[in-house]
């Protein structure tokens, strides 16, 4: 007796998916001199609990639980994954522009170190969960660059902080639009 196959395909296609991010160029990459403290509160954004690999991981996982159900919404989000990659990439120079390392440990004003898990991320069950989710994770970003920039005291770092800051609040009124017609 011949066994049934069961073949199973995933129909959305993420050809041509582009960053959802802001038309605007980000400022050139570069430091005013090499400062410690400075790459260690940027070690933050890069992979602390609130940070860019947080953020890409937990786009890239609802994107994968959606993409079978709701095409167009998973593919938002893969577009804001992919401009978040960029801000990890612009963070990672930054870092190691200031002196620092780019090894996903955290380094925390108290001397902690904290390495990236994925223990950070929120993990709803459905998708208006997850965009909620999403929208707080950008406004916690966006809070904490904003402190950030307040303890840095170089124009060239905060100046790409401030455009990644753009970023992300475009992300929260996409976020928001995709909640409204889709869940």
């Amino acid at each position: 007796m011949e066994e049934k196959k069961c073949m199973l395909a995933n129909t959305c296609s993420f050809a041509g998916v582009k960053p959802v991010m802001v038309d605007l160029p980000y400022p050139e990459i570069k430091v005013r001199c090499q400062n410690q403290i400075y790459a260690n509160l940027l070690s933050v954004d890069y992979c602390g609990a609130t940070s860019e690999m947080s953020a890409i991981t937990q786009y890239i996982n609802n994107e994968n639980r959606l993409s079978l159900k709701n095409c167009p919404l998973a593919q938002t989000l893969l577009g804001i994954a992919m401009a978040e990659m960029m801000h990890l990439q612009k963070l990672g120079e930054l870092v190691c522009l200031l002196g620092g390392t780019v090894d996903f440990v955290a380094r925390q004003q108290n001397g902690r170190n904290v390495v990236w898990t994925p223990e950070f991320l929120a993990i709803p069950e459905h998708a208006k969960q997850m965009l909620l989710a999403d929208i707080e994770a950008e406004k916690a970003a966006i809070s904490q660059y904003r402190m950030h920039m307040k303890m840095i005291n170089d124009d060239c770092v905060n100046k790409v902080l401030a455009r990644i800051i753009m970023d992300e609040e475009y992300h929260i009124m996409i976020l928001q639009t995709l909640i409204r017609e889709h869940c």
